[in-house]
């Protein structure tokens, strides 16, 4: 029971509602040769509690896509990509909407997923009445707690929270929260999430922390400030959209400052993009990407799970955020699984 409070689902979503055309797929490139069950089942058998993917609504309109989505001990874990973030559920003030999260919240209820809440607080898809309201301190506080708490609330026994709300060099972002209230919006936040449901997992996620730095290091000395402080949080969720050839070498360092102070971690964002055209070298290096990442999970006792950040080429963001790459998850444009899904394997059986 997971929900992204602040903003998990961050910098990157918004580009997840554009979808791609699909390309003609080079049959001469590789693909998997894995033999296995599913993928959370083997994440299951590592002694991790989920291996997960993103999805959003429209996606569910595919009977292709989604009879993987719902292959029995393939994902055992799903985020909303888009439809739990502030503009679709509070699209006027004190006006809420939960038709299309109740979607893909039922999906993972019917089918015994874990839901990762996607997000309560975040500086990205805001409706202009948050952004543009010339609220004071005392009436953003309560806008934030009102929201937070029925979301949560509505989602209660379901779901998990999160946040994101740093600079590259470790300074707060700058944003109509921070802004307004300083950093004491997370608490605010997270207090919130807390009153609403008990059994709520709350996290802070983060980009871009993944490898040890100034980020990771703000980070750490945020969410240590917010345990000294009596702020409850759980976790610290790793949003990794890496490069291929790129995976920070110090990934399994920064999961271990996280769980030395007694929270877990996850990997909540799961993609490799490459410049394409795609390769077989390419699709070979993202395969031990794939695998490196995941052995990083298993290796940290604390790392609880992996999700990738939707599992088809087909509705990646990437694209659209980064022209000219691609080609970032394990099932390529016509749903064939790629040699990133033996890295995966690979890296939870290693």
């Amino acid at each position: 029971m997971h929900f992204s409070l602040l903003a998990a689902f961050i910098a990157l979503a918004p580009a997840a509602l554009a979808i791609p055309a699909t390309p003609v797929v080079d049959a001469s490139l590789p693909g998997s040769t894995a033999n296995v069950a599913g993928l959370h089942a083997v994440a299951k058998a590592a002694g991790k509690l989920y291996l997960g993917t993103a999805t959003d609504n429209n996606e569910l309109t595919n009977t292709q896509y989604t009879a993987i989505l719902e292959a029995p001990n393939m994902f055992g874990q799903i985020t909303a990509e888009n439809t739990m973030k502030w503009d679709a559920t509070e699209p006027q003030q004190n006006v809420f909407t939960f038709t299309q999260g109740d979607q893909i919240a039922n999906l993972a209820k019917s089918h015994g997923m874990l839901l990762r809440g996607h997000n309560c607080v975040w500086h990205q898809q805001l409706p202009s009445w948050v952004t543009a309201g010339n609220f004071n301190a005392q009436q953003l506080t309560q806008i934030i707690q009102n929201h937070c708490g029925t979301v949560v609330g509505h989602y209660k026994g379901q779901v998990e929270l999160g946040c994101k709300p740093l600079n590259d060099d470790g300074s707060f972002r700058q944003d109509v929260f921070f802004n307004t209230l300083g950093s004491g919006y997370i608490a605010t936040a997270l207090r919130a999430a807390r009153a609403a449901d008990p059994a709520a997992k709350l996290y802070i996620n983060e980009f871009n922390v993944e490898g040890l730095g100034a980020k990771s290091t703000a980070l750490k000395n945020l969410v240590t400030s917010l345990k000294q402080q009596g702020v409850p949080i759980d976790g610290v969720g790793f949003q990794c959209h890496f490069i291929v050839g790129q995976v920070p070498t110090t990934l399994i360092q920064s999961m271990q400052q996280f769980t030395a102070l007694g929270l877990e971690v996850a990997i909540t964002e799961l993609d490799i993009r490459m410049t394409l055209p795609e390769t077989a070298a390419l699709l070979e290096q993202q395969k031990q990407d794939f695998q490196t990442v995941i052995h990083a999970c298993k290796s940290v006792a604390g790392c609880v799970g992996v999700t990738v950040w939707d599992f088809t080429d087909k509705f990646s963001f990437v694209p659209s955020t980064f022209p000219g790459q691609g080609a970032a998850t394990p099932w390529d444009q016509n749903l064939v699984k790629k040699p990133a899904f033996d890295g995966i394997v690979a890296g939870f059986q290693q």
